[in-house]
């Protein structure tokens, strides 16, 4: 499909079939989201795969959202709790190791793009952090779109739980956005052949000249 077909296509799918996603084509969805535009490309999130139904029951426990035991798979994503002078070393040298650079080429850039991040409190990062989850949780929806692929976007759960059950705070991490995906059912979806509505363009898009 072309591109602006695939997003007509695309809907917040209420109800899962019990059909699940091939693991060729939730690995290409997942590297689209690794590819995904990221604030000096830092990426200060994790993405996590929630296959097991005993975990989705368990987490099911603290959101109203049935799409978390429905859909063939939950994807969590996770915002850095905060940022630190190892958070900042860690991804220089990544890059220094990928560009086959010496990491004291990128003195500059760690000072001017990295270690700004250093004078804000972790409240203020973790905003921040949340913010660029949020630009990859769009990169997702497109890329499963892409795949004929389902997804529901989700906020509405008990985020201190889903982080206690899945230890979370351990990892530094903290659930900021859920992802379900799947195939929808369209005999049980009665939003399945309900046209997109959005706003017209003329009220949409304002241009200055």
């Amino acid at each position: 499909m072309e591109l602006i077909e695939t997003l007509e296509w695309r809907y917040a799918t209420k109800k899962y079939s019990s059909r699940k996603v091939a693991d060729d084509i939730l690995e290409r969805i997942i590297t689209a989201i690794n590819l995904s535009a990221s604030s000096v490309g830092i990426q200060p999130y994790k993405i996590l795969v929630i296959e097991n139904q005993d975990v989705r029951k368990q987490l099911s426990a603290y959101s109203l959202n049935p799409q978390i035991t429905e859909s063939s798979h939950l994807l969590i994503f996770a915002a850095f709790d905060s940022i630190n002078q190892a958070t900042i070393e860690n991804y220089v040298a990544l890059i220094a190791r990928e560009r086959e650079i010496p990491v004291e080429s990128l003195s500059v850039f760690r000072k001017k793009a990295l270690n700004r991040l250093l004078l804000n409190t972790d409240e203020e990062n973790l905003i921040w952090a949340t913010k660029q989850a949020y630009i990859a949780l769009g990169t997702a929806l497109i890329a499963a779109a892409a795949e004929k692929v389902d997804t529901t976007p989700m906020e509405g759960f008990q985020a201190e739980h889903f982080d206690e059950l899945l230890g979370l705070k351990e990892k530094g991490l903290k659930s900021v956005a859920l992802m379900a995906v799947g195939y929808r059912d369209e005999e049980r979806d009665t939003n399945a052949h309900l046209k997109k509505v959005r706003w017209p363009m003329e009220d949409f898009v304002e241009t200055i000249k």
